[in-house]
């Protein structure tokens, strides 16, 4: 099968047509696919690869112990290995598992100013030495964030085209209904996407097979070796904290109330001890975090109450896999999406917006008058709440943001389900399928007013 084409495929390409490139940081959770985008992109642009892997070849970190000096680097990468070819303008120096040799990233700033060579680097973001690489190479490089495939890259791989993709947004732009064939069409495609996720592995064997065979396996798998990697790369103070927060994401994500409760998962646990294994999830690029509101209004930065919040995983079919073996049964024999009192929905959605573009997730709950929504996101001067339903039924929260004076930032809000598209004069109903376009909507063609 041909290399999946991810979104990291044109941003390599025009990174590398620029008259002038910084060395690029490409950063990302693991097994997401890094580095064999980075391969392909190197074997169709230059002559030379020069590939090192500060984990697997460990000899190379002492290239550096010289100094920073390019002609120095390329000189002991030579004395190592003499017969890699080395040709000025047309080679590639690939590093990757960066965060293992902070030096490299110092030495960024001198392949910046020689310009002989074109530098990618490869992290991930569980490495411990982030900080301190990102502190070294400040005005010297660019930086990438790559997730796992998003749905538009899973119907890339499904043979979806550019036309087909421009097709359904425009129909959101119109607010022309689907007919029922793409309707139905389309809503299974989606179904796939849900159950399998969007690591690399998981879905080129999807394709490959064209049946889910293996993939839960697989998945479970992708989890195990994730909770391996925090015990390698976490601090051994937070190392038990980290894989707490880790361990129970799920377990949160079944309750109506899916907010995390540090007090629930270890005895005598207060949420300020394991505010730092939450964050560090979140910059490891493991889970994305959904921050309560303090108030429904903008701006959205710093409106929020810390510790107050949701957690997803950052892959849905991370969330699938850990799932315990009912609920496995009864999503693939019933495709009972709404097993899981909607968390299914809830963290696909999430991980469709931060994917899109949203670096942050917010949600509000309120108990007295009752008040919940799921997630708010914001065009150009308006705050936007966007409903999960996993069944259809009442929208009386999202009327209530949208019709009361005390919310004047919200002029109308969204609605995501299993309905074709429609707009009320209060809110958007798209299906689900269209989440992965919602934020060039709302950029494009915000509207709705009180």
């Amino acid at each position: 099968m041909e290399l999946l084409r991810r979104k990291i495929d044109k941003y390599l390409h025009d990174w590398k047509m620029a008259p002038t490139r910084k060395p690029l940081i490409v950063k990302g959770a693991r097994q997401i696919g890094k580095t064999e985008s980075i391969r392909a992109f190197g074997r169709a642009h230059y002559d030379s690869v020069i590939e090192i892997n500060f984990v697997l070849q460990k000899k190379f970190v002492t290239i550096f112990n010289d100094g920073y000096d390019v002609a120095t680097i390329i000189k002991n990468i030579s004395l190592l290995e003499p017969s890699w070819q080395l040709i000025p303008h047309k080679t590639l120096l690939f590093f990757d598992e960066l965060q293992k040799c902070p030096d490299c990233a110092t030495a960024l700033k001198s392949f910046c100013q020689d310009g002989r060579y074109d530098v990618i680097c490869s992290g991930s973001l569980m490495g411990i030495y982030y900080e301190e690489i990102e502190s070294n190479a400040v005005g010297y490089k660019e930086d990438f964030k790559m997730h796992s495939m998003d749905f538009e890259e899973f119907l890339w791989a499904k043979g979806y085209s550019e036309q087909q993709m421009e097709s359904l947004y425009q129909h959101m732009v119109t607010l022309q209904p689907f007919s029922q064939l793409e309707m139905d069409t389309m809503t299974n495609v989606f179904r796939d996407f849900m159950s399998l996720g969007g690591m690399p592995e998981v879905v080129k064997m999807y394709i490959d097979n064209g049946h889910y065979g293996g993939t839960l396996k697989l998945q479970r798998q992708l989890l195990n070796d994730y909770e391996e990697d925090i015990t390698k790369y976490a601090k051994s103070t937070d190392k038990s904290k980290i894989l707490a927060v880790y361990r129970h994401i799920s377990t949160f994500l079944a309750k109506d109330n899916k907010k995390y409760q540090i007090t629930k998962i270890a005895r005598g646990a207060r949420n300020r001890e394991y505010i730092g294994a939450v964050e560090w999830l979140e910059e490891a690029g493991v889970v994305n975090v959904c921050h309560c509101l303090d108030n429904v209004e903008l701006p959205l930065k710093g409106n929020y109450v810390a510790e107050s919040y949701k957690v997803y995983y950052h892959d849905t079919g991370l969330l699938i896999g850990s799932l315990d073996e009912e609920a496995q049964d009864d999503l693939r024999a019933n495709k009972n999406f709404g097993t899981y009192k909607g968390a299914i929905y809830e963290n696909i959605v999430g991980e469709m917006l931060r994917k899109s573009g949203y670096e942050h997730l917010y949600f509000y709950r309120r108990e007295s008058p009752a008040l919940e929504m799921d997630f708010f996101v914001r065009d150009a001067d308006s705050l936007v709440p966007v409903e999960v339903k996993a069944k259809d039924g009442a929208t009386a929260s999202l009327n209530n943001l949208i019709k009361w004076d005390s919310y004047p930032d919200v002029r109308y809000g969204v609605k995501l389900g299993y309905k074709n598209i429609g707009w009320n004069g209060y809110f958007y109903t798209f299906p689900y399928f269209l989440t992965f376009l919602l934020r060039r909507f709302l950029k494009e063609n915000h509207g709705g007013n009180k």
